[in-house]
């Protein structure tokens, strides 16, 4: 398969900029994967298509504020840093910018001093190993010093830093929001969850992989970057009972489709475990975890327009975004949500 398989047309005024005042009335198109009909809703309908005994899994992962601006210790170059994932201690892998201008030992310096980052490794594609000295707790200076690390595509300020996490974010690590959930307010959750739906959440920091475009022509030869996840054992079996009833599993995005798919492909159950998944779900891939799947719409040749095809069919995917685009829906992070039922 190649990927210009995946690429759609996208006025760019479609990129939503900013979020809608209220997280729930952004649209929702239900997708059906098997017959490729489509219906236009608001997302708080959600709950008309959700049944009692069904589970929805959300991803509680929490972004770091993980961009931060600081300057050569020796020359007072202007360096920005992007936080990726912690390798050990306060050693972490970052992005940066200029990437040039870091060698191994060089030393940058975040508000006056208060941070500091010596870089210990250098790899490919800006990436950098930083290890960090600071007085107190670092995710303090980090909420003090850092921004949140919004995608290349969102050109406007973000007023309210809390618009970028889900309302249920819990577990500190991400470089990057689980989009999918930022669509759900506490009331929603509430409503839901008095149907007689089950609530489950599981973690998968985002990383790398989200800032990478695909780089090679065919699907078959990407690799995607490794991001860690974990499962309790009461969400183990809340899905292994879901199952048993014959109920469905409704995952909320992306990562925790790739998560319940990890778990399922390596251990054919759920069960408590954590490690780190480099799963590429692309058209082919048999799915063993999940039934439905809520979800933005995503950039066109990306892994995740992949994955969604994967699930509802390469055809229904495009015909599915082309109406989106002819209906003027938003795109992307602050965008609108798709429920593949």
């Amino acid at each position: 398969m190649t990927v210009e398989e995946f690429n759609y047309d996208l006025p760019e005024e479609l990129i939503a900029q900013t979020p809608l005042k209220k997280r729930d009335e952004s649209r929702l198109m239900v997708l059906d994967k098997k017959t490729g009909e489509i219906e236009h809703k608001h997302f708080r309908d959600i709950i008309s298509y959700l049944e009692p005994g069904d589970t929805l899994v959300l991803n509680d992962t929490k972004v770091l504020p993980a961009r931060l601006y600081g300057e050569k210790e020796e020359t007072k170059a202007l360096i920005e840093v992007l936080l990726l994932k912690n390798i050990e201690g306060d050693t972490w892998e970052c992005l940066v910018k200029p990437a040039r201008r870091i060698k191994e030992g060089t030393v940058v310096v975040f508000g006056n001093g208060k941070l500091k980052a010596k870089c210990v490794f250098v790899g490919d594609e800006g990436i950098r190993h930083f290890t960090f000295s600071y007085q107190g707790i670092f995710l303090e200076i980090l909420e003090e010093l850092g921004t949140m690390p919004l995608p290349p595509y969102i050109h406007e300020q973000l007023e309210d830093q809390s618009r970028y996490q889900t309302v249920y974010a819990k577990e500190v690590g991400s470089a990057a929001a689980p989009t999918a959930g930022l669509h759900f307010t506490k009331e929603l959750l509430q409503e839901i969850e008095d149907k007689g739906v089950n609530i489950a959440y599981i973690t998968l920091h985002v990383g790398l992989g989200t800032f990478r475009p695909v780089s090679v022509d065919t699907v078959e030869e990407h690799t995607m970057h490794s991001e860690y996840y974990q499962m309790t054992k009461e969400v183990a079996e809340v899905l292994t009972e879901t199952r048993r009833q014959g109920k469905r599993i409704i995952s909320v995005g992306t990562t925790s489709t790739r998560t319940l798919e990890t778990i399922m492909s390596l251990y054919h159950e759920f069960r408590e475990c954590s490690g780190w998944t480099n799963i590429f779900i692309y058209p082919g891939y048999e799915f063993k975890a999940i039934d439905c799947l809520i979800t933005n719409f995503h950039l066109p040749k990306s892994t995740l327009v992949m994955l969604v095809s994967a699930l509802a069919g390469r055809e229904h995917i495009l015909h599915a975004y082309q109406v989106a685009v002819e209906e003027k829906y938003r795109f992307f992070s602050f965008g609108d949500a798709m429920f593949i039922k």
